[in-house]
């Protein structure tokens, strides 16, 4: 049996705001924005190339805004992703380097926050004192 994380929800207070965070900042699509009636506003974006997706909107989130923390996404390099990211104007962590692979973290104007990391090269042999934390 297989199971795919495809929405992961994101409680935001300004649902505009946030949309446009995540499209016009971080590069998120904007793959729905449907009313459904007058209490409910259905919003999913999705990071590119990726297989999950974010959910936000009226009604359909039940979470305090800033409380989604620790989100992670895979990118191919920190570099780029760091500077994608203060290009467009995200406040975001220097690349934190570890063994286990390289960091930047940021959050969302509710503080919601993300981690990207970018993969060790799996095929370089770790020394011991590396591969603890």
């Amino acid at each position: 049996m297989n199971w795919k994380i495809e929405v992961v929800s994101m409680p935001v207070t300004d649902v505009d705001r946030a949309k446009a965070f995540y499209v016009d900042q971080t590069g998120f699509n904007a793959d729905h924005d449907q009313r459904v009636d007058e209490n409910i506003r259905f919003v999913q974006l999705t990071p590119p190339g990726s297989a999950c997706s974010i959910v936000m909107g009226e009604g359909v989130v039940d979470m305090e805004p800033g409380t989604q923390r620790g989100l992670m996404a895979v990118i191919p390099k920190a570099e780029d992703a760091r500077r994608h990211l203060l290009d467009n104007g995200v406040e975001c962590s220097e690349i934190d380097e570890q063994p286990w692979g390289r960091f930047v973290h940021f959050a969302d104007p509710d503080g919601n926050t993300w981690t990207l990391q970018e993969l060790p090269d799996y095929a370089k042999k770790l020394t011991p004192e590396e591969t603890t934390p």
